[in-house]
């Protein structure tokens, strides 16, 4: 777990959202904290500590957002391709 100071965990949280291409939520389980403070910090706090890397991370959290439901899609046809593959094997 890393410890950060809450203006340097902004720019933390945002340098790896954007050099990973990461989602808030992968980044929230990186560093152990919630996905709302993830949020909070990116688009609150960072805005006011260093502007250019917010408009960068902004794009990033923009195309999640536009992206999840595809994302929430296939993540339920995996699902039921899985239990549909467990129906057929245990016929």
């Amino acid at each position: 777990m890393y410890i950060l100071t809450r203006m340097d965990r902004c720019e933390t949280l945002a340098t790896d959202l954007i050099e990973n291409n990461s989602t808030v939520r992968s980044v929230a389980k990186k560093y152990g904290i919630s996905k709302s403070t993830v949020h909070k910090d990116i688009t609150q706090n960072l805005k006011h500590k260093n502007y250019k890397l917010y408009i960068q991370a902004k794009e990033i959290l923009e195309r999640n957002k536009s992206e999840r439901h595809i994302r929430g899609g296939e993540a339920t046809k995996q699902r039921f391709l899985k239990i549909k593959q467990y129906l057929n094997t245990n016929i």
